[in-house]
This record gives structure tokens, sequence and C-alpha cells, in this order.
């Protein structure tokens, strides 16, 4: 994919960029770690105030990023512009808790006989971040955020589609203070990501995209025995129980489908209803689906609006089609808009089989499949059935549902009563083969730590006039 910016709704190549050649690819990295020679030792006051000025630049420039982000990758300008306050919240947070999140961790000295026992935690070094075009924004701070807090230097491998916003990423950091290099965007291709991981200078890497790009990341990673974190999508789970609200239920499952034009991997994409509320529930959710008005995202009474690719509007079509030819019903919508760019009709898919293409994958666009069960056991059953792990929706006013919910559904998150979101104080990521590892919070600040432990005896005199009473070491 040549890295370009193609505007999705109207199809045109806005601009062109060269990939950097090695020489260049060979600075940058040796930048990189000349950089975190010098930033592992900066005091944690300072990347706090940097973290914080960042977050000023960030407010400063909603405006003109949010419509840089709509420009490339077609999201509504509305949802743009959250999604710049979401990364300025982000920064605030870290901000504002990595201090204590550093702190070392005390632990029982006494029962390992010494005066101190503690985990500090460390950063690693340089840490190659691979981020997709859907929260092009978002995505990466998900990653900055946390690794600049803890004393890492970021090198941004961004979609091939969003480098606008991925150069501005780099300048942001600069913006704020941050020291030279310690933040750098790659304009480079697939192809040389196992360059930059297989550097002994690079020590970890993140990726979130698709099950295919995780498994040849780990695979070059775990070669080079260097830790990764991996979010790799999702089919998120939204069952309906009798005891719902289904007007709110049907509200949101259309908000979590259709976000971002269909293009989230925590989005609710597959609806297993309950039988008694089953056709309720499906009036509801086609008449808010059918009530989206799609166009040009730069409009404020747009809903959805185009697929960021020509080739993911091919995809979404090929589902679609593959489904209605094997028997499902098409609820509402189901065609390609007949108007310039990526434009395809919010739709609702019923009378779903194990034989079609969607049942086991995921569909990256507004297409929701939705189910009929008896029971939320078959619902939780066809559920973990599918290979991906992210996300889960359970809407119940059933304490023991909830209960059962929780436990069983193979999921790294699950909401109950609420969609499915990302916030700085939840940890966020999946299981099976939607990756491992998390991210945001603590323990995603630390998944690119050395946790060190440190045992710290008693002084050397102490230690001789112990030895002299004939105490035992066995």
């Amino acid at each position: 994919m040549a890295i370009a910016t193609i505007n999705p709704t109207t199809g045109e190549t806005l601009k062109t960029y060269e990939p950097l050649s090695d020489e260049a690819l060979e600075d940058k990295i040796g930048r990189a770690a000349a950089a975190y020679r010098s930033y592992r030792r900066t005091p944690v006051e300072d990347r706090v105030r940097w973290l914080r000025a960042a977050a000023d630049v960030l407010d400063a420039d909603t405006d003109a990023v949010a419509e840089l982000m709509t420009t490339e990758m077609g999201k509504t300008l509305s949802s743009a512009k959250a999604e710049v306050g979401k990364c300025a919240k982000a920064l605030r947070y870290y901000a504002e808790h990595g201090p204590a999140m550093l702190e070392p961790q005390r632990l029982d000295a006494d029962a390992v006989g010494a005066q101190q026992a503690y985990v500090t935690h460390q950063p690693l070094g340089v840490v190659l971040a691979v981020m997709p075009w859907n929260f092009p924004l978002w995505q990466a701070m998900r990653f900055a955020a946390p690794a600049l807090m803890a004393g890492n230097v970021g090198l941004l491998k961004h979609a091939s589609n969003v480098p606008q916003t991925a150069l501005y990423l780099e300048e942001l950091f600069r913006k704020a203070g941050f020291p030279d290099d310690v933040f750098q965007t790659l304009l480079i291709g697939s192809s040389t990501i196992e360059r930059v991981i297989r550097d002994d200078r690079v020590v970890a890497a993140t990726l979130t995209g698709s099950a295919p790009a995780g498994q040849s990341v780990a695979s070059i990673a775990g070669d080079a025995l260097k830790p990764t974190v991996l979010e790799l999508g999702g089919s998120d789970p939204f069952i309906v129980m009798p005891s719902a609200d289904l007007d709110a239920a049907a509200g949101v499952a259309v908000t979590s489908r259709n976000q971002n034009n269909g293009q989230s991997c925590i989005s609710a994409k597959r609806f297993f209803v309950h039988r008694d509320v089953a056709e309720e529930f499906t009036r509801l959710f086609a008449e808010k689906i059918g009530a989206l008005a799609v166009g040009d995202p730069m409009d404020e009474g747009t809903d959805v609006g185009p697929l960021a690719t020509e080739s993911g509007l091919a995809d979404v079509e090929a589902y679609v089609e593959d489904a209605r030819a094997k028997g499902a019903a098409v609820v509402v919508g189901g065609q390609r808009v007949d108007r310039p760019g990526w434009f395809y009709e919010p739709t609702l898919l019923s009378g779903i089989t194990p034989e079609m293409d969607l049942y086991a994958e995921e569909v990256f666009g507004p297409v929701a499949a939705l189910w009929t069960v008896d029971s939320l056991d078959e619902a939780i059953e066809i559920a973990n059935s599918h290979p991906y792990g992210l996300g889960s929706n359970l809407w119940s006013e059933d304490d023991d549902e909830r209960a059962q919910f929780v436990r069983d559904i193979e999921s790294g998150m699950a909401f109950v009563n609420g969609m499915t979101t990302s916030y700085p104080e939840l940890p966020f990521g999946g299981v099976k083969q939607s990756g491992y590892g998390r991210e945001l919070t603590a323990l995603g600040m630390r998944e690119f730590m050395n946790a060190k432990t440190v045992w710290v005896g008693a002084p050397s005199s102490e230690q001789r006039a112990g030895d002299s009473a004939g105490s035992a070491n066995e």
C-alpha cells in the first residue's frame, strides 16, 4: 500500500509520501537509542510537565487535527473531535497518576531476611508501535502516554493511509517539550517492520491490527526474544435478556455497531437476543438503524461516513452478499450507497448460520448480525465459539444472569448494561485471537517495564554481630 492520504469521501489522493530510505531509517533508530540513554534518567516531574503540555497542545489543535483525521480516514468530524479530547484526557491521566505507578512496591522484608525488599519498575528502552488507521490518534496515544511516562522511547509505524496524523503525533510531543527523538514516526511499509523489530536497539513491540499481522509480529519478536503486546480485533457479543430495558439496549446497540462508521474493534457486532423479546428488540434496532444519516463526515448532521478504504468497502459488500446468498435476511440496509466515495448502508442481518463467512470473522463496517436464542446459556455458548475474545456486553436486570455472564464469557472485558469502550482508568485488551497483554492503567504502563526485585540486607556491622552469635544459614 502506498503511503498516502486518500480522502474516502471522494476517493481523491491528496498527498503521497516516499518511504524512509535505509539510511534514514538507520538514523532514526540510532537517534531513538541515544535519546533513551538520557531520557530514562529524566526526573518524573519533567515527564509530568511534558505530558500536561502535550494535552494543552492537543486542546489548542482540536479543530485542525479532527479535520485531518476525518479527511484521512472518514470518521465523522464530531467523533474526531471527541477522539482528540480523549487523547488529552489520557495524557493528563498519566501525568496525574503516573508518578504513583512508578513508586516502588514494598514487599515483606522480614519474611526474606532483608532490611528492605521491594519491586521497582524501570523502562525497557526503544519500543516499536505498529498502529491501525481506525482511531489514528487514540490508538497511538494508548501506547505513547504510558510509554513516555515510564521513561521508554517510542517509534511509531502507523497505517499507510494516515501519514499526516502520524507525523502530527511526532510534532505534538516535540511541541510539548519532550526531548528530541523520544517519539518518532517512521514512514515505512509493512515489509520493513521485521527489520526494525530485529534491530538490537529496539527492545519490544506493540501492535493493534489484524490477527495475521499480530502473528507475524509475535513470531519475529519471539524469535528475537522480545516482549510484545497485541490487540487483534474482535467480534464482540451483545446479549439481550427479557429483563433488559429494550429501548436503551437498542439505542446502545446502534451506537456501538455504527460508531466510527462501523470500524471499531470493540463495537458490538454479534447480537444475541432472547426469543421472548426478539421481535420487539429487532423492531427497535432496525428502526434506529434506519434513522441514521449517511453522508459527508464533515457535515454536523451525518451519523455514518464512508469506510476508510476501497478494499474495506469491497470486503463488507462481500460478507453481506455471501450471507444473503446463504439464507440470511436483510432486515434493513444491505447496499453500497450510490455516491462518490466508499459508503455502505448501516445494515442489520438475521438468520445467521455457521456456513456464512461472517459467522466466524470480523466484519469491519456498519453491519450487525442478529441471532435469536432461547437462553443465556445458548447465547454464551455461541458467543464463545468465536475465535475472538475482546469485549462483550450483557443487558439484564437479573443478578444471577450478570454473575453467570461475567464468569463464563470468554473476553478480556465484560460490560453490563452499557457500551464497551476504553478508558485510561480501565485495563484494555483481549484473549484468544484478540491478542494478549493489556493497555492503559498501570498494567498497560508496566507491560514495557522491568519489574526489578530488590533485596537489601542489614548493614555489615549487624551481619557480623549476628555471625558471632552463631546464627545459621541453611
